[in-house]
């Protein structure tokens, strides 16, 4: 039986790569992730962008493992601060920021400026990478949206960009989605859709 790994260590967002790629379990593809093999290690992120980043995970986890893996990076990124904070995301403010820092941060970089000038991004970047015929396939996907002037209030549980990021397309801040609607907009499920696609075929 042929295998894909999922590699994240985020029970959260391995579930929602689970969802994702459910369609290949009916194709007689087994499913893994890190905890299934007792992988506790990460590489270093060293990438200036998600794509870099995540295909460091992607090559990492494959090469560690010899199976095709699926690995992805992601965060938020303002226009007018030039894609910032990005792949900083928790260091932005220049060391290991709360989560009541970097909203302070935030809020701070942007101060005056007015909604069309907030414009922000949640981007996610998904790649797929076999260690066997060192086939490499990445897909990027985001939310449009823009940077409140003030957080929802709502607890911030490590996310603290999601209470200040407002979905243009449902005019909500991202914490106060519902299921249904985060599904909906959901940037990691539409990227793994298209890179399934792709890969699916390589898979049988």
């Amino acid at each position: 039986m042929k295998k894909l790994l999922l590699a994240t260590h985020n029970r959260a967002k391995l579930q929602e790569l689970k969802t994702g790629a459910a369609g290949l379990v009916s194709q007689s593809i087994k499913i893994l992730s890190l905890s299934n093999l007792n992988i506790t290690t990460e590489p270093e992120e060293t990438g200036k962008t998600f794509e870099e980043n995540a295909l460091i995970k992607a090559r990492y986890y494959a090469e560690k493992t010899g199976l095709p893996t699926i690995a992805d990076d992601g965060g938020l990124e303002i226009e007018i601060l030039d894609g910032e904070p990005g792949v900083k995301s928790k260091r932005w403010v220049g060391h290991e920021g709360t989560d009541e820092e970097l909203i302070t941060y935030t809020l701070k970089r942007l101060t005056g400026l007015p909604k069309q000038k907030r414009k922000a991004y949640l981007s996610v970047c998904l790649c797929y990478f076999d260690p066997k015929t060192k086939m490499t396939l990445c897909k990027q996907e985001k939310i449009n949206g823009h940077i409140a002037e003030v957080p929802s209030g709502r607890p911030t549980n490590g996310y603290p960009f999601r209470a200040l990021f407002v979905v243009d397309e449902l005019g909500k801040y991202y914490d106060e989605l519902t299921e249904e609607e985060h599904n909906k907009i959901n940037h990691r499920l539409k990227a793994l859709k298209r890179l399934i696609n792709n890969i699916k075929y390589m898979l049988k």
